[in-house]
């Protein structure tokens, strides 16, 4: 069973036990969060729209910390300008724990 879910403007493909990267969440280590469900996979197969209106898939979150720095670097040619600045996203680690549908 699997279930695709929506935070942060993304949209994931999870299952039982899966870890997932997603956006920053305003929730504390070890708190339980759920997500938004807009399909459910089964053996019988696939159900979104109005069939997964009591489905739920829950998280516990494991920790909240920055990605890797990235390098932006802007210039113009022929002007002598050029700007090198970094940039770390935060992202909060979750591990599902149950798909409900």
């Amino acid at each position: 069973m699997y279930a695709i879910i929506e935070t942060g403007g993304k949209q994931y493909k999870v299952a039982n036990g899966d870890v997932v990267y997603v956006e920053k969440l305003e929730a504390e280590n070890d708190a339980v969060v759920e997500f938004k469900v807009l399909a459910v996979g089964t053996d019988d197969g696939i159900k979104f729209g109005s069939d997964v209106e009591g489905a739920k898939v829950t998280g516990k979150v494991i920790k909240t910390a920055k990605g890797k720095k990235i390098t932006v670097f802007t210039y113009k040619p022929k002007k002598s300008e050029k700007r090198k600045m970094g940039h770390r996203q935060f992202y909060t680690k979750v591990e599902i724990q149950s798909i409900e549908a």
